[in-house]
């Protein structure tokens, strides 16, 4: 009997208002499906639908006579007539069904129904009861395997790692085999949650159940201990696991390399690469990446890349980013350029971070022009503009002087829905500085936190250095103060001690610029070039000439290198009173090391050999 046929058969075999037992609907019913048409849908009358409840389903589920997939329909039948069900099927009514399919080996339909049961709310259960109705459908050992295999990467696709880790554990108990590609599942659910703790935890198990761990488990656990700083641990991990026979591959060896790259330890970039060379592995276009980046040098990089194209290997959008990066840092826009042509005629698609290696490169020297037309050309493509770019832009803007052009870009981001952080604010306030325009910027830092932005060192060392120059040593003291007593995410550093001492220099008050480094020195911090530099130049301008020589040879004792900006202060404050011969002296050390004098050391020389002893 077709399932078209169905209605009128109802109608005929049940007159209005009759009464049935249980057993005779799901009779009824099955009869129905074992001669419906699998395509053609289901019509059930009103008055048959509302006598369902689930002794009816599970009668009909059980019938050994009706086939798999025809229960299936009469399921999917229930579960789609919400309104018209009284009960809707139980948790009974889907490991009924869940059994069936995986005798008929139909693992698909199985794995979607434990996953709506799963995310079913209004079906309260617990794992125990999942394991109750298994025991009682699936008598062998082989296929109950299965489906708790199963329902192990359920629990993990949909994130209930409490489930899933009793799953595993009953599996263990019960020495079922333990397919690591399921444990794989989910450490990768874990890692995209970000819980490295239970991922941790959870590898422990695996390698307490001898579950057999592959390469791919591995490396998962060691990209997240990498991440998270523990790259000896991750080194560690590797040797135990190949001590055990396990063969690392490619992929492995990056994790380790990209964290020896980020801790820029070339010792163990050097030996792990040697490794790699006894092992015989090949590098893949990744390798190459994180080689290129770990480059102290263009013709480095450049050899390397040279290497992997006549290896055959193809560059992908990370390491032709990557290349671009390096040659914009290096200011070889003309190579950078080449490199975008380039990839773009490989059909590599450019992506925010390959513009945003070029707008930075642009921005650095000065081109604000060429980031405009690098802008306009993302955005045609599609391609958003991250809060990173914006920034980039800013920033370009604000050491171009071109102020209102920063300004306009920060309206541009509030109207995308990007709030300026505070190295916005930071970077727009330096810009004001540098124009002069004091009270501007000084508003503008005020009114970060009322924007919710919190300050850091770089915004209150900022106000520091506006305070400094417009003469308020008292001022500028007291916020310093004020840095110390708030702790570590606002401790002075040296650039903050070094915009004071040049503020107490200029104004000849040299007693508290020595006084601020040996402050900054009790606090761990190390004086540097501008440090001296500016202590030296105030001690010339006050007259101190062998505090200055003291200061300016302890530079070379302590290590820091002098500069041009040094040498000249000292040459003048030599000059100045008319110490011509060690004045000269410094001159010619000076252009040994490599400096170019300009008019002021020049000045100073020509004046020295006037003035007096």
């Amino acid at each position: 009997m077709a399932t078209q046929k169905f209605f009128p058969t109802v109608k005929n075999l049940f007159p209005t208002n009759p009464t049935y037992n249980p057993e005779e609907i799901a009779n009824f019913i099955s009869k129905i499906l074992v001669n419906s048409i699998p395509s053609t849908p289901l019509q059930i009358r009103q008055s048959l639908v509302s006598s369902l409840n689930p002794q009816v389903t599970h009668l009909v589920l059980s019938n050994p006579n009706v086939p798999t997939r025809s229960c299936l329909t009469f399921f999917n039948y229930l579960q789609s007539k919400p309104s018209l069900i009284v009960q809707r099927p139980d948790l009974q009514a889907h490991m009924m069904l869940v059994s069936r399919l995986f005798k008929s080996r139909k693992f698909a339909e199985a794995k979607n129904l434990l996953n709506s049961l799963i995310l079913d709310d209004d079906i309260k259960h617990t794992f125990q009861d999942i394991v109750t109705l298994a025991a009682l459908y699936l008598k062998e050992e082989k296929i109950s395997c299965k489906l708790f295999d199963m329902l192990f990467r359920v629990y993990a696709d949909n994130k209930k790692f409490e489930e899933a880790l009793e799953v595993f554990e009953y599996m263990k108990d019960r020495d079922f085999d333990i397919d690591d590609r399921s444990c794989i599942v989910y450490l990768l659910a874990l890692k995209k949650c970000n819980q490295t703790d239970r991922l941790f935890d959870f590898f422990h198990r695996m390698m307490s159940a001898k579950v057999d761990i592959t390469v791919y488990s591995l490396t998962i656990v060691m990209d997240r201990m990498c991440k998270h700083g523990k790259v000896s641990e991750a080194r560690d991990l590797l040797n135990v696991m190949m001590g055990r026979g396990l063969k690392a591959n490619i992929y492995t060896y990056n994790t380790l390399l990209d964290a020896y790259v980020k801790k820029h330890d070339s010792n163990a970039i050097k030996e792990l690469l040697s490794e790699m060379d006894r092992e015989r592995l090949d590098y893949n276009a990744a390798t190459y990446t994180l080689l290129i980046e770990a480059s102290s040098s263009s013709m480095k990089f450049e050899a390397l890349f040279e290497e992997m194209r006549s290896k055959g290997i193809d560059g992908d959008i990370k390491l032709y980013t990557s290349l671009i990066s390096w040659n914009s840092k290096a200011g070889n826009m003309k190579r950078a350029f080449e490199l975008f042509d380039e990839l773009t005629n490989k059909g590599l698609i450019p992506n925010a971070h390959t513009y945003g290696a070029l707008i930075n490169g642009v921005c650095m020297a000065g081109q604000m022009a060429a980031a405009e037309l690098l802008l306009n050309e993302m955005q045609k493509r599609g391609i958003d503009v991250c809060r990173v770019i914006f920034n980039t832009l800013i920033d370009g803007y604000c050491k171009k002087g071109l102020i209102n052009e920063a300004f306009k870009l920060w309206d541009v981001m509030e109207r995308k829905g990007l709030e300026p952080d505070v190295y916005v604010y930071n970077t727009i306030a330096t810009g004001l500085c540098k124009l002069k325009r004091f009270e501007e910027a000084k508003r503008l830092l005020f009114t970060m936190e009322d924007k919710g932005v919190e300050p850091n060192t770089v915004s209150l060392t900022t106000l520091v250095c506006i305070h400094c120059k417009e003469g308020n040593l008292v001022e500028a003291k007291r916020i310093l103060g004020e840095m110390k007593r708030k702790g570590k995410e606002f401790c002075p550093n040296t650039t903050t001690y070094n915009v004071l001492i040049d503020g107490y220099c200029k104004r000849m008050k040299m007693r508290e610029a020595r006084k601020l480094k040996d402050e900054m020195e009790l606090g761990g911090l190390i004086p540097d070039v501008y440090t001296y530099t500016s202590l030296v130049h105030g001690e010339c301008i006050c007259g101190n000439i062998e505090e200055g020589l003291r200061l300016f040879g302890e530079m070379r004792s302590k290590g820091v290198d002098r500069s041009l900006v040094s040498y000249t202060a000292m040459i003048s404050g030599l000059s100045k009173v008319g110490r011509s011969d060690e004045a000269f002296e410094l001159f010619d050390e000076m252009k040994e090391a490599g400096f170019v004098p300009d008019d002021t050391v020049y000045s100073s020389l020509v004046g020295s050999l006037h003035g007096g002893d």
